[in-house]
């Protein structure tokens, strides 16, 4: 593992950070789907209907205190909250699509596609 000391402090290998902050079964599909616009967080229910509530609230916040998402609340009844990519968030949009991009040529043709062809 990646360690390097400076001014007498550690420092973790950027990709153990990257995983730390952006890791997870959840917290890259929230952030794909706020690159395109604001939601709220029935919206990402919806989106992501495999995550429990709990959850989609834990990645939230972890998400929130990271600084990659801003979270507006609405002084209305009921409440309204919504969510979008903070400025700094905004900074994964390159790494999020390479990571769309590897997925997509990762998939290929399937197994059905190939089998036809030859």
């Amino acid at each position: 593992m990646f360690v390097r000391a400076e001014a007498g402090a550690e420092r973790k290998c950027p990709i153990e950070t990257v995983i730390q902050v952006v890791g997870g079964k959840w917290k890259p599909l929230i952030l794909w789907h706020l690159l395109d616009s604001t939601k709220r967080f029935s919206e990402l229910e919806k989106l992501i209907p495999e995550v429990t509530q709990k959850m989609l609230v834990q990645h939230l916040r972890e998400l929130e205190t990271d600084r990659l998402v801003t979270r507006t609340i609405f002084p209305s009844v009921p409440p309204k909250v919504e969510y979008a990519l903070s400025e700094y968030g905004k900074t994964l949009i390159p790494v999020l699509e390479v990571m769309c991009a590897w997925g997509e040529n990762h998939n290929g043709p399937s197994l059905k596609q190939v089998a036809t062809v030859t």
